[in-house]
């Protein structure tokens, strides 16, 4: 008989929680049409609310509700001044929006990634150079990276450390919610993400000069509405640059999400646990590593076997059982969150044929590409068997996939 005896059942994080509360708060905005628009003055609409109340539950200082997670990347690159001269460090393994630093001019550099399936802290040290400004770890699939151990070598060099948290919304390290302890950090409403707006983003950060130039990047126009967002740094001039506004809908729909992020994360929470309660002493992989155990909300689990050929082996047998859990990385589809998927990167095309950023004349860096130049990301991520959890699951399963992992790496 097969280890997979229940259905796996389908479904997501935020977009399996939506009730009536989500439906209610869009239809009293649709019946007044004057509150459909940001910016009303003295009037606080769900942009702002949204804004307070997710400041809140993180602890940061500041936030602003933008368009998406890349916006708010965008804009926390701007509230610390990189521009066109700098190199961004960002990890190999991460969604393609993450290279954004192209769109304020800066340079992306690639780097190893390690068996957290997170930036490589020494991979890190190794891709510093004079102009590197910023480094973007990432907490894939909401698993807590080194990031300790990346802020380290981040403030022995003078570099900013942005937080990529949008798929990390819940996520806490060492006792805080990720983003805390670094100079900016964003989070994505995305349609997948633990909570959901369809699309949106948060740019967070702790410094009101900093937060003062984001909230400028996000608007052309943000000095001229009737906002307090234009007054937080007397020292910062305005300047005019995206177009990233959130809008009032997928707010009304964001702020109900957040009353909800906690649960939702304590369900996936217990689930992973119950999982990796029940698995014995593996033989022919290991786990992923996951730097805060009690920070990660559960959202996946990986095994990552020992060889090509096992890792092979462990998903014919899982499949056997019952259990789809493939590869990361297998050729079957071009996933965009494997660097060597980012074609329009690594051949350094631009907007116009000029090859801006790295034609730019204030880049006086050498950076290059190719698809083979993180080997051992390649060779972890064809290696790594993942799992992505949702909400509608149950213990049950949890056991009958520890079930089917033991049975499968037992025979082998």
């Amino acid at each position: 008989m097969k280890a997979i005896k229940t259905e796996l059942p389908a479904g997501g994080m935020g977009v399996s929680a939506f009730d009536q509360r989500e439906i209610d708060a869009v239809t009293a905005l649709l019946k007044d049409p004057a509150a459909l628009f940001r910016h009303r003055g003295e009037i606080k609409g769900n942009c702002d609310l949204f804004e307070t109340e997710v400041a809140r539950y993180t602890g940061a200082k500041h936030a602003l509700f933008v368009a998406s997670g890349t916006q708010a990347l965008v804009c926390a690159l701007s509230a610390l001044e990189i521009g066109p001269g700098d190199e961004v460090v960002v990890p190999a393994y991460t969604y393609i929006a993450t290279a954004a630093v192209m769109d304020v001019g800066a340079v992306p550099v690639i780097a190893e990634i390690d068996e957290s399936l997170g930036l490589s802290p020494e991979a890190f040290r190794k891709s510093i150079t004079p102009y590197t400004k910023a480094v973007i770890p990432v907490h894939m699939q909401s698993v807590p990276c080194k990031l300790g151990e990346i802020q380290k070598i981040a403030k022995e060099n003078n570099i900013f450390v942005i937080e990529d948290c949008c798929q990390a919304l819940g996520v806490k390290y060492k006792g805080l919610h990720c983003g805390m302890r670094s100079d900016a950090w964003v989070w994505s409403l995305n349609f997948y993400k633990n909570i959901t707006c369809g699309e949106g983003g948060v740019f967070f950060s702790n410094d009101s000069a900093s937060f003062q130039r984001g909230v400028f990047q996000s608007d052309p126009a943000m000095n001229m509405w009737d906002t307090g967002l234009k007054n937080l740094a007397e020292d910062v001039n305005p300047f005019s640059r995206g177009g990233y506004r959130g809008n009032e809908l997928n707010a009304a729909v964001a702020r109900v999400q957040l009353t909800k992020l906690e649960g939702i994360v304590s369900k996936t929470r217990g689930l992973k646990k119950h999982l990796l309660g029940r698995l014995n002493k593996p033989a022919n992989y290991t786990l992923q590593y996951v730097d805060d155990p009690e920070g990660d909300v559960g959202l996946s689990f990986a095994i990552i076997a020992n060889t090509d050929e096992l890792a092979g082996k462990l998903s014919e047998g899982l499949l056997a059982e019952g259990l789809a859990m493939g590869s990361v990385y297998n050729g079957a589809f071009p996933d965009r969150h494997v660097y060597s998927n980012w074609t329009s990167v690594l051949n350094k095309v631009g907007p116009t044929k000029a090859g801006y950023p790295w034609r730019d004349p204030a880049y006086k860096g050498s950076v290059e590409y190719s698809r083979d130049m993180c080997p051992n990301a390649l060779s972890l991520l064809r290696r790594a068997l993942r799992l992505t959890f949702n909400i509608n699951m149950s213990e049950v399963n949890m056991e009958e996939i520890a079930e089917a992992i033991n049975k499968v790496d037992g025979k082998l």
